[in-house]
């Protein structure tokens, strides 16, 4: 079969690649180009994609470098500055894979006559009967069903995840054992258009006025700090927050930015018992979600999968077996198959409240 292996310079990608072309697979490396901008980290450095050209070499590989930057600017960029400015919280590799390398590269890949695209996600394509499905990876702790939650049928039927069968560990072995220079190479935990050395809050004030508010305490009335940057603040947020006058601590509830307010409270306030989406956010790996379905949900990368029931209306709803702490708007969660919480369902993306 001939396959485009989307490689990104990291060890994950890098295995991929040697795992498809030692199964006698016609492998071709391509990376993408995404940035213009300075970048000290992630799949965006100019180092990276000396890495993930070095292994090509070394796997005796053709190698390409597509350039997206526009694309990458207007599909990815833009809309994270957009949604901080309007108090949301959006996961930019969430929107990078679905309109860069599960949309443009999949297209890219047909035109030149692929046979399907590989990536070094951890996650697996499950077959059951003739329909395919999005799984987790074995290796719970790198598992990334979560940020390809949106992947429908069709795109599954072309993919390729060579290493979600695997654990990290088993992984950099297999790299060390090729000899790859990835073998040890950290993995990339920032957004790879933000250079780490300054942070969120230096990107977006290159970009957007960025509003200072006060931090008020609605269980006192009183003011127990300030931001320089309401936008930056998140619901649910714990961290840089101040405990109340009574010892406990608090949580962000309410982020106010035209008032420049930002309002916590104790945890069991902060707690909900349903979620809004945005309707056309909604996607499904198979046939739609019905109303009364009941799945597994999770909000985070990592977190911890929570069990409610979807209804549909004027809006659609995730209402929960048991209060959780809320996502916050802007924020994707993915559904899992109730019978099977291995298996990806669909995805929405939470709505402003």
């Amino acid at each position: 079969m001939k396959i485009l292996v989307a490689m990104s310079g990291g060890v994950d990608s890098s295995v991929a690649a040697g795992l498809l072309r030692d199964a006698g697979h016609d492998v071709v490396g391509a990376t993408l180009k995404l940035w213009g901008g300075a970048s000290d980290s992630g799949c965006c450095s100019v180092a990276d994609v000396d890495d993930a050209r070095r292994v090509a070499q070394v796997l005796g590989l053709d190698h390409h470098v597509f350039n997206y930057t526009e694309e990458f600017e207007h599909k990815v960029v833009e809309p994270f500055v957009r949604d901080h400015a309007a108090g949301l919280t959006p996961n930019p590799c969430i929107e990078c894979n679905r309109h860069i390398k599960f949309d443009l590269l999949f297209e890219r890949a047909e035109r030149l006559g692929f046979d399907a695209v590989a990536t070094g996600h951890h996650a697996q394509i499950a077959m059951r009967g003739d329909r395919y499905f999005l799984a987790r990876g074995v290796d719970d702790a790198k598992d990334q069903s979560y940020v390809l939650g949106y992947l429908t049928e069709s795109t599954l039927s072309r993919l390729v995840l060579p290493i979600g069968g695997m654990t990290k560990d088993q992984v950099r072995a297999e790299a060390e054992r090729l000899g790859l220079r990835t073998w040890n190479k950290p993995d990339s935990q920032d957004v790879c258009f933000i250079e780490a050395s300054k942070g969120r809050e230096s990107f977006l004030g290159s970009r957007i006025p960025l509003t200072p508010a006060d931090i008020i305490d609605v269980v006192s009335g009183t003011k127990i700090g300030e931001t320089s940057a309401a936008e930056l603040v998140t619901i649910g947020q714990r961290r840089g927050i101040n405990s109340g006058g009574d010892g406990e601590r608090r949580f962000v509830t309410r982020v106010d930015i035209a008032s420049r307010r930002v309002e916590v409270d104790r945890l069991e306030n902060l707690l909900v018992t349903q979620h809004v989406f945005n309707a056309s956010s909604l996607t499904f790996a198979r046939e739609p979600l019905r109303d009364g379905d009941r799945v597994v949900a999770q909000w985070s990368a990592h977190g911890r999968p929570k069990t409610g029931v979807l209804r549909s209306g004027t809006s659609w709803r995730l209402v929960l077996d048991e209060p959780a702490r809320p996502v916050a708007p802007g924020q994707t969660v993915v559904f899992y198959a109730l019978d099977d919480p291995n298996l990806v369902e669909g995805a929405a993306v939470v709505a402003a409240s």
